[in-house]
């Protein structure tokens, strides 16, 4: 059944799809291999801040850039400077550091939000594509009152945790590890294993509140 125009045009302002999540036969677009984030960071505790460049059009960078609120149209995209780095179709907007290597903690205030993904994402994603919806991402999302853990459009039920005010991002490159963390234990409540091979930004996807992200952490004693 055809989408009328109208709708498909209020869901790509509002950073939604309103096809299903895997469009079989679509051709992924990559980036060209150049410059689009400041520095890449190869110690622990790495700190950034959200990049516009690469932020959608219904999404509003605030608070020196750390913090990011959803508005249901957003700005016109033909407003928005066009550049490759930006995502046109979803909701979504990196951090603006590339880690290629080390273990990194972040922490990201969730406020008024019924939807949001928290997680990584590979530096060259095509930005045609969703955090979690295709092989080089993997985030932990939150909606219909539930968290997933989400990549290649597949998603895993995280269970025993409720809808804290703050989680905490924990990425171990050279093991492989993102795990989803309860801040006041502190504890990690649920990992994605996957060998990454290419340098990732710290990605967020958001539908509706803000979030507000806090980096250049140390990581809680006792996480493994």
């Amino acid at each position: 059944m055809a989408i009328p125009t109208y709708a498909a045009r209020l869901s790509r302002l509002a950073g939604r799809n309103v096809t299903s999540l895997s469009v079989k036969g679509r051709r992924a677009t990559s980036l060209p291999a150049r410059r689009c984030y400041v520095s890449t960071s190869t110690q622990n505790n790495v700190k950034f801040k959200l990049d516009e460049q690469t932020a959608h059009s219904s999404l509003d960078l605030f608070k020196k850039d750390t913090a990011v609120i959803y508005r249901m149209l957003g700005l016109d995209p033909s407003h928005v400077q066009n550049n490759p780095e930006r995502f046109r179709d979803w909701a979504v907007v990196f951090g603006d550091e590339k880690i290629s290597s080390g273990r990194h903690y972040w922490e990201v205030t969730v406020k008024k939000s019924q939807e949001f993904r928290l997680g990584v994402a590979e530096a060259l994603m095509s930005r045609e594509d969703c955090v979690g919806t295709n092989s080089s991402s993997w985030v932990f999302g939150y909606a219909q009152r539930k968290w997933f853990a989400m990549t290649n459009n597949k998603m895993v039920p995280v269970t025993l945790v409720g809808k804290p005010d703050r989680v905490g991002i924990l990425l171990d490159y050279e093991q492989g590890l993102l795990g989803l963390v309860d801040i006041k234990k502190p504890s990690i409540i649920h990992t994605i294993r996957v060998q990454f091979r290419t340098p990732l930004c710290p990605a967020f996807g958001l539908w509706d509140g803000e979030l507000l992200t806090h980096s250049d952490l140390e990581e809680p004693e006792g996480l493994k």
